[in-house]
């Protein structure tokens, strides 16, 4: 009789990093976030914000001090873009929360629902029953009586 025991298989993968979702400026890709940006930016930095597991008035540090540099904009996409493996640098996070803050955070909040979506992983493992070659078995013939 053969029997085959369980065993734990430890699946490793290096993940290299990876885009934004969307682009900058790729507001028909989700209407709904980009309206409200466009109408309503403080609402949309709130609730991207909350989304993203951090306070929900946090941003309206940076609408408060009005900044150059808005502090909390950039530290909300560095820690984005860190927690989901995406390429880019400080430098690059810097240009793009003060040049164009609201694209900005409308990136973020299409990246974020992007990353919420369910996702399935399959693996396709080889069969756990091994297999025997050889001639077919045939039962030894009874002893005589």
């Amino acid at each position: 009789m053969v029997t085959v025991q369980p065993t734990t298989i430890n699946i490793s993968q290096r993940v290299s990093p990876q885009q934004w979702s969307s682009g900058l400026c790729d507001c028909c890709d989700d209407m709904g976030i980009c309206c409200c940006g466009f109408w309503c930016c403080p609402c949309q930095m709130c609730k991207t914000t909350a989304d993203f597991g951090e306070c929900l008035c946090l941003p309206l540090i940076d609408i408060m001090f009005g900044c150059f540099v808005p502090p909390i904009s950039l530290s909300v996409r560095s820690s984005m873009r860190e927690r989901y493996n995406i390429k880019g640098s400080m430098c690059t996070d810097c240009c793009k929360v003060s040049c164009c803050g609201p694209c900005s955070w409308c990136q973020m909040a299409r990246e974020l629902k992007k990353q919420r979506q369910p996702r399935v992983v399959t693996y396709n493992l080889p069969s756990a029953i091994p297999r025997v070659t050889g001639p077919p078995y045939s039962p030894m013939p009874s002893a005589p009586q």
